[in-house]
């Protein structure tokens, strides 16, 4: 499985995918997994809002318990993310298979659409759209880099935009949702293990700073008669590195859109995105206050114009304590030690899902560290020790 993937999408020169939503690559993870789906004689659905899903047993008896990820990747992203969570469920259910098990309630494995948001910008639009935190009105509205609307998109890929919304009789069908992931960052390297468990997602929100100056030649124009919002920019990059430091938490502006773009053209507009993340709320909002606070400061001392837009935001995730519990209980089984729970600064859908469904997630041994780059690596060992454990999980659940 992890080789008929590892093609799709992948670029030449970086090596890093660019699996985006209802694109070509899209298209073709979306076939592979329906056809992981048939070849093992499970019942293939396609929800309104075109996540995927893969049933072994009946969907509509309720109680299920469900697994999977996403396919789609950020640019120029790396193997793990996502992906792994997905071929690692396939594998599971083989594992039990293999074993014999019998499921007394329905299980199901799902690749939830657009979880990395690279396209039009907001993450887990398949999982927010499914649960009613994304309205149609505002799925409507999103646009790509190239002006091209969120239903223009699934409509050329041969979808109905017209079907998206909420859709609470299939998450009420779900009784426990449980998310594998490769770890993204090195808790588990540092401790040794395999394999842990979700605590929590960090509240987590993304920041749109638009920056308005005066366009102007680069060598005709003196500093003191500038109005340049790169500057302001540079300046709003650098506090919220600062702020960030001071408070423990993480910022990051990591895309920006510059307008004319010209070497020797003073820009008009910068447009950057900030990405800040904490171990709680309060901390999260004294970094972007600050933040905000020092642009503004700047940008009345450049004369420059500043628009701030929150463009998405999701609050501290508890994953159920009820169902964690339970899965410490079923992995701690023989170990001389408790199974690590570990908290995530990275949103999933695992989390957008928890206010409707319990869920849980299990995170897979990343020794470097890195991820949402080429250079992410699990071992396949470790890899293994997630299917085992994704396996022991299923069995645990489905088929007490």
């Amino acid at each position: 499985m992890w080789d008929e993937l590892a093609p799709i999408g992948r670029h030449p020169d970086s090596g890093g995918y660019r699996r985006f939503a209802w694109t070509g690559a899209d298209a073709d993870c979306r076939a592979w997994f329906k056809a992981q789906a048939e070849a093992r004689g499970l019942t293939y659905e396609l929800d309104r809002n075109g996540n995927q899903w893969a049933w072994l047993g009946d969907p509509a008896a309720g109680d299920a318990v469900v697994t999977g990820s996403h396919l789609d990747s950020v640019p120029d992203g790396g193997a793990f993310d996502g992906p792994l969570g997905v071929v690692s469920s396939f594998a599971a259910l083989d594992e039990l298979r293999a074993r014999g098990a019998r499921p007394t309630r329905p299980l199901a494995i799902t690749n939830f659409g657009d979880e990395e948001g690279a396209r039009f910008g907001l993450a887990c639009v398949g999982s927010r759209l499914a649960a009613g935190q994304l309205t149609r009105e505002k799925a409507y509205q999103l646009r790509d880099g190239d002006g091209i609307s969120l239903p223009q998109a699934m409509e050329a890929a041969g979808y109905d935009p017209e079907a998206i919304g909420p859709d609470p009789e299939r998450l009420a069908r779900i009784g426990a949702f449980v998310e594998l992931h490769v770890e993204q960052g090195r808790a588990l390297d540092l401790s040794g293990d395999r394999v842990g468990i979700a605590s929590a997602i960090w509240p987590h929100g993304r920041w749109r700073f638009d920056f308005h100056g005066e366009a102007n030649h680069a060598g005709t124009t003196r500093l003191v008669d500038r109005r340049d919002p790169m500057l302001t920019y540079a300046q709003t990059v650098l506090a919220a590195r600062e702020e960030a430091a001071l408070a423990g938490a993480v910022a990051t502006f990591g895309k920006i859109s510059v307008e004319p773009n010209g070497v020797n053209a003073i820009p008009s507009l910068v447009r950057g995105w900030l990405d800040s993340r904490a171990a709680d709320q309060a901390t999260l909002d004294t970094v972007v206050t600050a933040v905000e606070k020092a642009a503004r400061e700047r940008a009345e001392r450049d004369g420059v114009d500043l628009r701030i837009v929150r463009e998405s935001f999701t609050p501290v995730v508890e994953f159920e304590h009820a169902l964690r519990d339970e899965l410490g209980r079923i992995l701690g089984a023989g170990r001389d030690s408790a199974v690590p729970v570990l908290g995530t600064g990275a949103g999933h859908d695992a989390g957008i899902l928890s206010g409707q469904v319990p869920t849980a997630m299990l995170f897979v041994r990343n020794p470097t560290g890195v991820s949402h780059s080429p250079a992410e690596f699990a071992a396949e060992d470790d890899c293994v020790a997630g299917v085992l454990a994704l396996a022991d999980v299923l069995e645990g659940l489905a088929c007490r």
